[in-house]
């Protein structure tokens, strides 16, 4: 009897290692890379065997409508917009098709809580490819903002990279990455999309948007982008057709009033560093009306799909409006109405954001962190290492120029400025400072203003022992020197102009750092300190470092001449460094 029983449990144990053996065998379980630790690029298809419906809407023999399901059974429906699918097939394809993910379970594809990803394939009137993202919230808010999205990439560099999903949460996730700076969405090269925080039912005019549109130029033609413009139609909540105030209906002006221009200045990006951008200039005011940049559509949208969608007038644009490439930078110097220039330069050359050098506000320079009314009071900027300048009535009509007294760009017409150090980019600003959340206790500042009016920056204060006193203020007119500059007008520059303009700064700056070694040795100071200061390697570390030595050289002279008690002398090198003419503490 224990024999026969014995035989009997062995022959289970075999055929359960049968069965399991049976379910191990590939193919028969679900995708390979469901919920695995392996970015997920694609949408997971049904698992093997699974049997997909089809409709044929328009009765002419193959199928318009293939209805699945993917991870955890969810159901998608892929509409054939280019009619090549087929009988057999288990997906849509992602050159011509609109894929419905019914991300809630409730029977509606393209409504409440669910994800909508639409790809137009290029064609004689509109040659780039295109991507629309319909993205509604998991339930209906009683306010239009920040509640889904509706994103448009236009493949303007005809690489077929759009928008990322994260396929593992079917959730957009345009800000993920790989390493600091390489974005899966198409942010790199001569790129463009459109984007605002609203779902679609709740837009008033879907030929418009709120980033309308994000801007990327690849000037030297190496698939990365070495300038950003980003262009603002900032929207209101109001129902034409009630004429009121509606919280649930957004509206846009037709008019763009927020801009920055941000740019890679020393073109020192690359592959797996992607975004350095150095500099960004920004506008605000009444701004420049749009509505004439007209530009045609065809969505190629299959007709009797409607009723799949809570709002289908998406899948019926006839048209886009927006500034493209070309016409960008003429309408904002040449048709922009401004109140305001903001400036902002990434001294600690620690930005690897996608859309440019984050502006600093003109706060107090002293309070840090964000919403805590400091110049880093925006939650994307850098809490120490940036250096902000502000034109309050654009009396300087974005014009900029370089500063005698440091050698550095300058924003003419800012009635101050404040330069938080952060010599070693010890807090780093990375991509998103909201996931890093690194602020310095303390750190040194240095403060800019032009007392009298006249445009350029005549009293520089420092307080660096971070103690939020000012402990030495130089003020130029004082001292006897003109603060006065060759101005350098943007409003026609191109990136090649850019680049020249950094060129002859890090130049002159690291031209006057050798003649300030000169002057150092000359009065006796033992240069071998700063050694590692001597040898540039490259156009950023000539601006960086041509900098720090002049400064590091002065302080020191300084501090030699109040030993010595050489008032004549310590007077005579204030004007020398201040005035950039460093030659005259060789001068007898």
């Amino acid at each position: 009897m224990k024999r026969f029983l014995g035989c009997i449990f062995s022959l289970l144990i075999a055929l359960a290692s049968q069965a399991q053996e049976v379910t191990s065998i590939p193919g028969k379980g679900p995708y390979w890379n469901t919920r695995t630790h392996l970015t997920p690029f694609r949408l997971p298809p049904a698992p093997q065997g699974y049997q997909p419906a089809y409709i044929d809407l328009d009765g002419d023999g193959d199928p318009d409508i293939l209805k699945t399901i993917t991870t955890d059974s969810i159901p998608v429906m892929w509409i054939d917009d280019n009619d090549n699918m087929r009988y057999g097939d288990v997906a849509g394809d992602i050159q011509g098709d609109c894929l419905l993910v019914d991300r809630n379970r409730d029977g509606r594809y393209g409504g409440v809580g669910d994800l909508v990803v639409d790809w137009v394939a290029p064609d004689a009137g509109h040659p780039e490819g295109m991507q629309v993202i319909v993205d509604y919230p998991a339930t209906a808010h009683k306010n239009v903002w920040p509640y889904g999205h509706y994103m448009w990439i236009l493949d303007t560099d005809h690489d077929q990279v759009f928008n990322y999903i994260d396929w593992n949460t079917f959730q957009l996730s345009s800000w993920a990455h790989a390493g600091g700076s390489e974005f899966y969405p198409d942010y790199s090269g001569n790129s463009l999309f459109m984007k605002v925080h609203a779902a679609v039912n709740r837009i008033e005019d879907l030929s418009r948007n709120w980033e309308n549109p994000f801007l990327f130029y690849d000037p030297d033609h190496d698939g990365l982008s070495e300038m950003a413009i980003r262009l603002v139609d900032s929207p209101s909540y109001y129902d034409d057709s009630t004429k009121q105030v509606d919280p649930q209906t957004l509206r846009f002006s037709g008019k763009i009033d927020w801009v920055s221009v941000a740019v890679d200045m020393d073109n020192d990006n690359r592959p797996e560093d992607a975004f350095d951008f150095d500099f960004t200039l920004g506008f605000r005011g009444t701004g420049f009306d749009y509505t004439d940049q007209v530009h045609k559509i065809d969505m190629h949208s299959l007709p009797g799909t409607d009723s799949f969608f809570l709002d289908p007038r998406f899948r019926h644009l006839k048209k886009l409006v927006y500034t493209d490439h070309a016409h960008a930078l003429p309408l904002i110097f040449n048709r922009g109405k401004w109140n305001q220039v903001y400036f902002v330069y990434d001294e600690d050359d620690d930005c690897h954001r996608w859309e440019r050098v984050e502006f600093y506000d003109p706060l107090d320079p002293f309070k840090i962190g964000t919403g805590h009314k400091g110049v880093d009071n925006n939650p994307q900027s850098d809490p120490a290492g940036d250096r902000g300048e502000w034109d309050l009535d654009n009396s300087g009509k974005g014009k900029l120029y370089i500063g005698k007294f440091d050698g550095r760009l300058h924003l003419y017409g800012a009635e101050w400025g404040c330069w938080r150090i952060d010599q070693g980019a010890a807090y780093y600003q990375g991509w998103d400072r909201r996931i890093i959340k690194k602020e310095p206790q303390k750190f040194a500042t240095v403060r800019y203003e032009d007392t009298d009016h006249n445009g350029f920056i005549d009293r520089i204060a420092y307080d660096l022992d971070g103690d939020t006193v000012f402990e030495q203020t130089i003020d130029l007119k004082k001292e006897g020197l003109d603060d006065r500059c060759t101005l350098i007008d943007p409003s026609r520059f191109s990136y090649e102009d850019y680049y020249n303009l950094q060129k002859k700064m890090a130049t002159g700056l690291w031209a006057n750092a050798l003649v300030a070694e000169r002057v150092a040795k000359h009065y006796g100071l033992d240069l071998g300190w700063y050694a590692r200061w001597m040898q540039p390697n490259s156009l950023r570390e000539k601006y960086h470092h041509g900098y720090w030595l002049q400064f590091y050289i002065y302080k020191d002279l300084e501090d030699l001449f109040i030993r010595q008690q050489q008032k004549e002398l310590l007077d005579k090198l204030t004007k020398a460094y201040y005035s950039g003419n460093w030659n005259s503490m060789l001068a007898h």
